[in-house]
């Protein structure tokens, strides 16, 4: 069976396996990019601006679960908390082989597990790591998925490996101590526990982070309805945690 075929085969899969769960643990999904509207960008203009990653192949709405609340809600919490200087009313929207992109030094990428780049997409998104892009991963959490991802960083970076975190790397220290990392797990099933993992510049973990990858949780989700009392406080205060400390990590790192 050819490589195509089997990414086709699995992305068919996730969508009989994973579709009840992910509409389910998605409450916010189809009012963004699912309702048919995307935000045009904001030009650059030296403050941090949020970037999300928009997929054109696989199950393509994903790429828009918890757009574009989720980001909204973190950057009033982030204008509060830190001295950033950033664009807290807007955020942009790109694909991996978007030159836009190059403006942004992190970016987010939600739902790998239905993510299926195209070769320029691929090479965009290779070419922006090692230019020195930081890209935050969220929300996925059975094997179907986590094997869909995989193979699309294969794509992405040839070789590459993913190295599971422990609470005392400092990505856990950056801005928020971080001590418990099995509190949290993905809102569609408590049994999945959160995991999280790092790829590296030439697979070395003394190089530099290129990639943070939450794994087994939804960080976007529980910042999307933090207002809204679907989800335990603690859980949503733990995701503004986490989305804090990728992001000040990503950008000084």
């Amino acid at each position: 069976m050819s490589r195509g075929l089997v990414r086709t085969v699995l992305a068919a899969l996730l969508l009989i396996l994973g579709a009840g769960s992910v509409v389910h643990s998605q409450r916010g999904y189809g009012r963004g990019y699912g309702g048919g509207y995307i935000e045009p960008n904001t030009p650059y203009n030296g403050r941090f601006t949020f970037a999300r990653i928009r997929y054109t192949q696989g199950y393509r709405l994903a790429w828009g679960v918890d757009y574009p609340r989720m980001e909204r809600n973190f950057l009033v919490v982030l204008n509060d908390l830190s001295k950033l200087r950033l664009n807290k009313d807007v955020s942009n929207v790109y694909t991996l082989d978007d030159p836009g992109l190059k403006k942004h030094t992190v970016a987010w990428l939600t739902e790998p597990g239905y993510w299926m780049p195209t070769r320029a997409e691929a090479q965009g998104l290779r070419e922006w790591l090692q230019r020195g892009g930081f890209l935050i991963i969220d929300d996925f959490f059975f094997a179907q998925q986590w094997s869909v991802f995989e193979s699309s960083m294969q794509q992405v970076l040839p070789g590459v490996r993913f190295f599971r975190l422990t609470k005392s790397h400092p990505i856990f220290n950056t801005f928020f101590t971080i001590t418990n990392l099995e509190e949290m797990h993905h809102p569609a099933t408590p049994a999945a526990v959160a995991e999280y993992y790092a790829v590296y510049e030439d697979n070395d973990p003394n190089r530099r982070m290129l990639a943070v990858i939450s794994f087994n949780n939804d960080i976007g989700d529980y910042m999307e309805w933090s207002g809204d009392g679907w989800y335990p406080v603690n859980f949503s205060n733990n995701a503004y945690k986490y989305a804090t400390n990728f992001l000040i990590y990503g950008l000084t790192h």
